[in-house]
């Protein structure tokens, strides 16, 4: 063998390796490469039983995940425990280092990734019943899969060797542009992701925000749209409705009620002193009611001021305004009962004549 074949054959130690050191290398290779599918499918069938014995997610999602292995990762593996068996020169050692770093990067990459599909797929199914979480779950995979998948590829392509500072700077200068560009519009999805999960109303519920209330007739990717009482439909940018405090009238469970009248001021005082039991006894009359109080709260110019607090049971409105009724009508056949007067407005009218002090006639 000539000096120069030597060289050439030197330089490429897997070339010159003695046959027993590769028979050897490449049995335990086979042996590996057995030895991960069986303990592969050995746990995946511990998790399948697990998973049917169990009614929690979690033992399915693990399963899920897990078969998301693949076989060239095993073969890959079983390579690399090959080549870790001959007696290789440093430059290849460095170079099985990589793509041990490479195979367990890919294998992550995957498991994450079918992660990612998984939570996705379980809060699709969740929220199936709201229009707008099919295109806001699909944009959200997408969008942590295209994060996931580059970084990825980033961290490879540097464990190689590349310089991906100039990359990552583009990539990152790239981003910024994009964000500032559609910041309205990502602004308004991901409050609609935000609606979808976190659920403050659904379609149906009467709400208010700010001065704006109405019924939620539907909840889209960008807005959403609002039934007025007076029939106008109103339409919310997502984003600035979760900015404001939502009242959700749906959800109510009972309703407070606070009223207010006024009696003359000709009424005694025993007669004042009665119309709290009074009006007491009227509002407990009323079914699904519960009274809290009743005083009279100060005596004003031109009358006794009485406040009454009393709390209606179940949200509906109709209900509410029912027992209303009946408790001012009861009242007022009460008050006119006992010959107490409700106060009469009065107006003042000044003059110039009534100012100076002149008689008028």
């Amino acid at each position: 063998m000539s000096s120069l074949q030597s060289t050439w054959l030197a330089g490429r130690a897997l070339l010159v390796e003695p046959g027993a050191s590769w028979a050897i290398a490449l049995a335990c290779g086979l042996a590996a490469y057995l030895v991960l599918r069986l303990c592969l499918r050995g746990l995946l069938g511990r998790f399948e039983r697990l998973a049917r014995r169990t009614a929690n997610d979690t033992d399915d999602a693990v399963l899920d995940v897990l078969r998301a292995t693949r076989p060239w990762v095993l073969a890959a593996v079983s390579v690399l425990l090959t080549l870790e068996l001959l007696d290789l020169p440093g430059r290849w050692h460095e170079r099985v280092s990589h793509l041990w770093f490479v195979v367990i990067v890919l294998q992550l990459a995957l498991w994450l990734s079918r992660a990612v599909t998984l939570l996705m797929h379980r809060q699709l199914e969740r929220h199936a019943h709201l229009p707008q979480s099919s295109a806001s779950a699909t944009l959200l995979s997408w969008g942590l899969q295209t994060a996931l998948w580059t970084t990825v590829v980033l961290a490879v392509l540097a464990n190689l060797g590349v310089n991906i500072t100039a990359m990552v700077t583009s990539l990152g200068v790239g981003g910024i542009a994009v964000a500032l560009a559609v910041q309205n519009i990502l602004g308004d999805l991901f409050a609609s992701l935000a609606i979808a999960l976190d659920k403050p109303f659904e379609v149906g519920d009467a709400i208010a925000v700010k001065d704006i209330s109405g019924t939620v007739e539907r909840v889209g990717l960008k807005t959403t749209r609002i039934r007025a009482p007076g029939g106008e439909q109103i339409v919310m940018s997502n984003a600035d409705l979760l900015k404001n405090a939502v009242s959700n009238y749906k959800r109510q469970s009972q309703r407070r009620v606070e009223f207010r009248f006024a009696l003359s001021l000709a009424t005694s005082a025993e007669q004042a002193r009665s119309v709290p039991a009074l009006v007491q006894q009227i509002v407990e009359t009323q079914p699904q009611v519960h009274f809290d109080r009743a005083h009279l709260k100060r005596i004003g110019d031109a009358a006794l001021e009485y406040e009454v607090v009393y709390l209606v049971l179940e949200s509906d409105y109709t209900l509410h305004m029912n027992v209303q009724q009946a408790i001012c009508l009861a009242l007022i056949e009460k008050l006119q009962a006992d010959g107490i007067a409700f106060a009469v407005p009065t107006t003042v009218l000044s003059t110039p004549a009534a100012r100076a002090g002149i008689e008028t006639r």
